[in-house]
């Protein structure tokens, strides 16, 4: 298939705005039924509940491990914030007024690692190291007591082997993070748009750092490649793990206990309209996975990328998933929004949610400026610049053709009123103050 045929401009005309750097809104022609498109994956509720269990299993470690989480009793989750200054300002500078509900799911205050790849990455090293205790005898079975992977007994066996991941800097800090502290050794390879404070915090846990002049997937390929190389090392893998996947659906399931103690109703005429930063595809395809189990046809899911890197606006778009890279319309380069810079899309997770996603959308890098210090400004929030994204989601559905078709087909316009907003909120607290102070005063020159 040569890159001609890949990008047809004629057949796909969006990637004429896209080839430009303009924001573009976009609405999914093959979004189907929950059930539907459900029945065309490989994964079900009963996978989100496998998933939910293991985390409940480990809970007791994690309480012993992380102090932190007694209050949630060793589960990793996040509250909802409401930002109703945040929506007020928004309304006042846009065309387009959003009325309802207009929440922050605040995964930047997740404890351990405090970004929404601490869903996905945590699980994955979970369970690898259930895997493992259980092969070798370590663990009898399930219903042992999991504080035992905080025994000395258990960090020497696990230091015997080797976790490996390819980043721009987030997964590696989570799998990192929870690598270590179960005993693995840990080797993050390292894009170059990693920030820097990554790379030190990583190295302060004891992690092998290895740094790549080269972009998401260049780095996830020679991480990939180098692990392979040992029995004893597992991979990561972002761009095709069905375990990152599966840990960020349990988050998205959660949402429907989370919504029903803060007094949210949603159904046929409360529509919950949900705003993901999206990198690679898991974590927002995941908890997209996760939402449509919980809320099905009453959930309304887009993605956000930035301008620079909008690889899953170009792979679902064109239904060549992976087989197309922004680099194929010469996008690229450094973006404020780090961790969603990802020139080519997850192949496996582009597929699964073809049918579920909602839509997406594309923000500039001064409009992720612009958001973080109005948010600032308004609430009280510092968030990581890709972490914003979802903030201007509501605006830009509203604003757009394929936005108001979107209403318009799903009927509904007139349910606005009733509506909840939320945007998820996927990193930033852990940023250290001299590069907090840094985003803020550089952002304070992008007004929206």
């Amino acid at each position: 298939m040569t890159n001609k045929h890949k990008l047809d401009f004629t057949k796909y005309p969006l990637l004429n705005t896209i080839k430009q750097g303009q924001e573009v809104f976009w609405k999914n022609p093959m979004l189907l039924k929950t059930e539907e498109a459900t029945n065309q994956t490989a994964y079900s509720v009963k996978d989100i509940e496998d998933a939910e269990a293991r985390l409940q299993r480990f809970a007791h470690f994690i309480r012993v491990a992380y102090p932190e989480t007694e209050d949630t009793k060793g589960i990793i989750e996040s509250p909802l914030s409401d930002i109703t200054d945040m929506k007020q300002y928004l309304n006042s500078v846009n065309e387009s007024t959003v009325e309802g509900q207009f929440l922050l799911k605040r995964d930047d205050l997740l404890p351990i690692s405090g970004t929404i790849k601490a869903r996905g990455a945590i699980y994955e090293v979970l369970k690898h190291a259930e895997t493992l205790a259980l092969k070798e005898g370590l663990l009898k079975d399930i219903h042992d007591d999991y504080a035992l992977f905080a025994s000395e007994a258990f960090q020497r066996f696990f230091s015997d082997y080797t976790i490996a991941v390819g980043t721009t800097g987030n997964l590696g800090i989570s799998v990192g993070t929870m690598g270590r502290q179960l005993g693995f050794n840990v080797t993050v390879h390292m894009s170059v748009e990693a920030k820097q404070w990554k790379k030190d915090y990583l190295r302060e846990k004891g992690v092998n750092v290895i740094e790549h002049d080269t972009d998401f997937s260049k780095a996830v390929e020679n991480g990939r490649a180098e692990s392979d190389a040992d029995p004893k090392s597992y991979f990561v893998d972002d761009e095709h793990s069905v375990e990152l996947f599966l840990g960020y659906t349990v988050g998205g399931m959660r949402m429907k206990k989370q919504l029903t103690e803060q007094g949210i109703t949603v159904d046929a005429d409360h529509p919950l309209f949900m705003y993901l930063p999206c990198g690679i595809g898991g974590s927002p395809g995941g908890i997209t996975f996760g939402l449509k189990q919980a809320f099905g046809e009453h959930v309304h899911c887009f993605f956000a990328e930035p301008t620079k890197m909008p690889s899953m606006l170009m792979g679902l778009s064109t239904e060549q998933y992976d087989n197309v890279s922004v680099f194929d319309l010469e996008l690229g380069g450094l973006t404020i929004a780090d961790g969603l810079a990802v020139p080519r899309t997850s192949g496996l997770v582009a597929k699964l949610m073809k049918n579920l996603f909602s839509g997406g959308y594309s923000v500039k890098d001064e409009v992720f400026k612009g958001l973080l210090h109005r948010l600032y400004e308004e609430e009280g929030v510092f968030l990581e610049p890709a972490a914003v994204a979802g903030l201007i989601g509501p605006y830009r559905m509203l604003s757009s053709e394929d936005g108001q078709a979107y209403l318009e087909e799903n009927k509904l316009t007139s349910k606005l009123a009733n509506a909840t907003h939320i945007a998820w909120a996927t990193g930033g607290s852990m940023v250290p103050v001299k590069d907090r102070e840094a985003f803020l005063e550089d952002a304070a020159r992008y007004p929206l």
